[in-house]
């Protein structure tokens, strides 16, 4: 029996239980964030034969999981069968996975999907998640920019960005032969396009999977690929002929929110928590019609307190007032104290000018606002310098071991990304998340910067009511920047006339699913999920969390290099990079797969230098290139490769113009 932190009465029934075992049982322990498990159930399973437990205890429960050896062969047989195009790809060995739900009703392996997926696609998605946070802690810098200046950590932050939308975008280029025939995966929202922390405009985009990335088999792909091109390049066409076509052609497309790396700062300095891959794959593509990344307001709530609320005709929404947010958390928890009110907002001298009179608000209210190394139910310690997703998994209320109330939730703001992953997260959690769309400057606080993006630049009075909220008639310069992210916002198609949105204003049907996948680089203090664990050499433990409206179940993949850790580097590294670094690409074989890795890595590393073309065509503009991203005297090692491939193979690189 593995340890577990449960209560000594969960210890005591487990252990009674396994005492009775055959020898080949095996029990493992997983803990669920007590938001997800209101009722404590302690859950054994016997294949036909089902025992379940209620345990009165306050404390987050222990789901308990049993399985004999057979099982385990069983699952680890079909586990590597159904991912055998990613393992491959990666040259890695399945050892062992272990499958545990933490919530939602568990159900046999391979007996029902647990979303809109079938089986053997959820269980590619979820060895994407599990190559990316092993590829990206092994190959990624993990922690190399800790003693560096700003541009040598920026450089790690970049370079660890590249290793893990690599290993994303290939995961997801072979996870796409296994597509039905009609099936299609497009990148809806991407994580990148803006400066991270510490990072100034001019060093341009991250390497990121960004909007318009299509991944299904060649002729859906190249179709899809098409469209796209158009809505990009003829303002005629828009949403509705994109989408028209769609319906007309009846090619299904999966739309993706993802960001290959959360915590990019932690993860270059070495933090021992937070670092993260989250990928959301939706049944429908989301409503935005190009490239887009900005910041949004939210506030993410259990259910129970805007029911509260809306049964007194309180409305609760991002622009409540705070005091009345607290009013209906009291209704909804009766007795419940300010101080045990937990609110979770990003944190740091930086973001004092949007929301430092939001901290200040809840503080006024008596209410907690959670500060840096404040230990969690998880028993973890918290940060607040970034990471506004994994906190969602959070919310909701627990009681201590004096029996007292406490509740969880999250305020503030976060990337475009970001925001509709936790809004799409926090329905399938019994949760309510309302959004506000913000600029991208970071000059007004949040109760004024709410009402910005609702202007309409194209109105004669703009710049007086701009003027109305900044404080000050506005110059020319500042009046065109918001004018601008007014513009793109509404050119990407989010919805800019409502004053807050939910997360049904970016799908363009009303019933959707969607299926959340997170890979754990190191361990997540807000779910207790474990980060990547070398067990032996070589040999890696690897935890996947997969949740959907129906459940929630943690996976644990035991992994092995067939090769020397150095050996294995190449497989995770670019085409490119390897080539930029020194290594030959005149005496390496090329294959035609060369042409379809370098189209992909260059959308990858330097997307604001490619101009999509008719024809299926891309241009690459040297000139726009950030040397931050790549340095002048590679720009000139890449020109040579490219040129280099062109000259070699130019039916294969018919589509790349430099």
């Amino acid at each position: 029996m593995q340890s577990a932190r449960g209560s000594a009465g969960e210890r005591n029934i487990a252990e009674a239980l396994a005492s009775q075992l055959p020898a080949d049982i095996e029990v493992f322990w997983l803990t669920p964030s007590p938001a997800t498990l209101p009722t404590p159930l302690l859950r054994v399973d016997f294949g036909p034969r089902v025992w379940q437990y209620h345990v009165a205890v306050r404390a987050p429960v222990e789901a308990v999981v049993m399985s004999t050896q057979q099982d385990r062969q069983d699952r680890r047989a079909q586990w590597s069968f159904d991912t055998r195009p990613i393992l491959g790809r990666f040259h890695l060995w399945l050892e062992d996975v272990e499958v545990a739900w933490t919530r939602g009703e568990p159900a046999t392996e391979f007996t029902h999907e647990m979303s809109f997926l079938s089986g053997r696609m959820e269980r590619l998605f979820a060895m994407t998640g599990a190559v990316t946070a092993l590829g990206t802690q092994l190959f990624g810098r993990f922690g190399d920019g800790a003693s560096l200046d700003k541009a040598g950590l920026n450089q790690v932050k970049k370079d660890a960005d590249a290793i893990s939308a690599y290993a994303t975008s290939e995961s997801l280029w072979y996870l796409s032969r296994q597509l039905p025939e009609n099936h299609a995966i497009i990148v809806s929202l991407g994580e990148g396009l803006m400066p991270k922390g510490g990072e100034t405009p001019e060093m341009g985009s991250n390497p990121q999977l960004g909007f318009g990335r299509v991944y299904a088999r060649p002729d859906v792909a190249r179709w899809l690929d098409d469209r796209v091109i158009r809505l990009l390049n003829d303002p005629c066409y828009g949403w509705d002929g994109f989408y028209g076509d769609l319906k007309h052609s009846q090619v299904t497309v999966w739309g993706t929110a993802i960001d290959t790396l959360e915590n990019t700062s932690r993860f270059a300095a070495g933090s021992p928590t937070g670092p993260m891959t989250v990928l959301h794959v939706f049944d429908q593509p989301l409503h935005i019609v190009r490239p887009y990344e900005g910041y949004m307001g939210t506030l993410v709530l259990p259910e129970a307190v805007v029911r509260a609320a809306a049964e007194r005709a309180i409305l609760v929404t991002f622009r409540t007032p705070r005091a009345l947010v607290l009013e209906a958390i009291r209704l909804a928890y009766p007795g419940i104290r300010p101080e045990h009110v937990h609110v979770w907002t990003l944190g740091g001298k930086s973001r004092v000018a949007r929301i430092g009179g939001l901290w200040q608000t809840w503080r006024d209210l008596g209410v907690h606002v959670v500060e840096d190394g404040w230990t969690l139910p998880t028993g973890l310690p918290a940060f607040t310098e970034s990471g506004t997703y994994a906190p969602t998994y959070l919310v909701g209320p627990w009681m201590d071991s004096a029996g007292a109330t406490h509740l969880f939730f999250c305020d503030g703001y976060a990337a475009s990304a970001e925001t509709v992953q936790a809004a799409s997260l926090a329905r399938m959690l019994g949760l309510e998340a309302s959004l506000n769309v913000f600029t991208s400057k970071f000059a007004l606080p949040y109760d004024v910067e709410q009402y910005v993006m609702a202007l309409d630049p194209g109105a004669s009075d703009f710049d007086a009511r701009l003027g109305a909220l900044l404080g000050s008639v506005p110059d020319a310069e500042t009046a065109d920047d918001y004018g601008r992210m007014i513009r793109e916002g509404r050119d990407a198609g989010v919805n800019l006339r409502k004053a807050t949105l939910s997360v049904e204003d970016f799908f363009p049907e009303k019933a959707w699913d969607v299926l959340a996948v997170s890979g754990y680089m190191q361990p997540d203090p807000y779910s207790g999920a474990g980060g990547v664990e070398e067990v032996a050499p070589g040999t890696y433990r690897v935890t996947v969390r997969l949740a959907s409206q129906r459940g929630d179940k943690r996976i644990t993949f035991t992994l092995r290099l067939m090769e020397p850790v150095e050996q294995a580097r190449l497989a995770f590294s670019p085409l490119l990079s390897r080539f930029l670094a020194g290594a030959s690409y005149e005496t390496r074989p090329v294959k035609i797969s060369d042409s379809g890795r370098i189209r992909n890595e260059l959308q990858t590393l330097c997307a604001e230098a490619l101009e999509f073309t008719d024809g299926n065509r891309i241009r690459l503009r040297f000139d726009r290139i950030p040397e931050a991203i790549i340095p002048p005297d590679k720009q000139v090692t890449l020109g040579q490769v490219l040129r280099w491939y062109k000259k070699r193979h130019p039916v294969w690189f018919a589509w790349l113009d430099i």
